[in-house]
């Protein structure tokens, strides 16, 4: 399926994800509910992995319980892979975990840049990214929190234009950053954007995400569990019944379904370091997203609490 910038503009995310999944809740990677990348119209699932805390270095243990989630995210049909150089030595870790899955074809790997060195500086980043992911092509690389993105938008352009990149954009998980980050949507044509949206931090709604849409930027959501503190305010408190309705049987799908059902977001990456966050947060890119209604009453349940 594919569709223009112009197509996606005028088109609902939702209605776009309902048509990629068919109708059809069922288990197994192909029916996993699925986005348009609204610069391509190429189709990824809504729930991607966030790695920050892949920088486990060289210890066996630790890195054979990351490739057990990292073979299971991908058993489960999950693609795209969030990470950055300044997540420690995660890339790293990642480029050997994914070679040795031999699964890098299958996957959409997007990192970071948060160098203000300069252009050299910049490339040199970029070029170590490639040698430890193991990749030739990064198919999204974005400014960091806005860092001199000034000076590295038009590099990323020309990687992009030489094939090395696929996909740019910018991100924050700062709402201080903002207004900046609103400035840049609007003078900068951009493919995806990077932000923090969740129950407990909903202030990209107001603007940032309806600037997305008319954008036409896709939108990778981060922080959708508020850094964890949500998982505190709900405490034991059982899922409300009316949750199933749109297919949630825990507090992380619910909380994921939530932030995925704005119709301007594309994804979600959470952390997922061990088998059962996987197996847990996949359950969010089944069945179907809430409506805005449906979404009303979590922001209503959750502010109740």
């Amino acid at each position: 399926m594919t569709i223009t910038r112009r197509e996606f503009n005028k088109a609902s995310l939702g209605a776009l994800s309902l048509a990629a999944l068919g109708g059809n809740a069922l288990a197994g990677p192909e029916n996993l509910v699925r986005k348009a990348i609204p610069s391509s119209g190429e189709t990824v699932p809504i729930i991607g992995l966030g790695t920050n805390r892949y920088g486990v270095g060289n210890d066996v243990e630790k890195r054979a319980v990351l490739r057990a989630a990292l073979s299971r995210f991908h058993e489960l049909g999950g693609t795209v892979i969030d990470t950055a150089p300044m997540y420690r030595n995660s890339e790293s870790v990642l480029g050997d975990l994914i070679a040795d899955l031999g699964i890098r074809d299958e996957l959409f790997i997007a990192t970071k840049t948060d160098e203000d060195g300069g252009a050299a500086a910049t490339v040199a980043q970029m070029q170590r990214s490639q040698d430890v992911l193991k990749t030739s092509t990064i198919d999204l690389m974005q400014v960091h929190n806005l860092r001199n993105w000034q000076e590295v938008l038009p590099i990323l352009r020309e990687w992009r234009q030489e094939g090395l990149v696929r996909y740019i954009g910018i991100t924050t998980s700062r709402a201080n950053q903002y207004e900046e980050f609103e400035k840049v949507m609007r003078q900068e044509e951009l493919d995806f954007i990077q932000i923090n949206y969740s129950l407990e931090q909903r202030e990209a709604a107001e603007r940032i995400l309806p600037l997305a849409a008319d954008r036409g930027a896709g939108v990778i959501i981060n922080r959708a569990f508020g850094g964890g503190r949500i998982f505190e305010k709900v405490g034991d408190q059982p899922l409300p019944g009316w949750a199933h309705e749109f297919g949630c049987e825990s507090w992380a799908q619910f909380l994921l379904k939530y932030a995925i059902g704005h119709p301007a977001a594309t994804l979600s990456i959470p952390g997922m370091t061990k088998l059962h966050h996987v197996d847990d947060n996949f359950g969010a890119a089944r069945g179907r997203l809430p409506g805005a209604k449906e979404r009303k009453r979590q922001e209503a349940f959750f502010d109740a609490l």
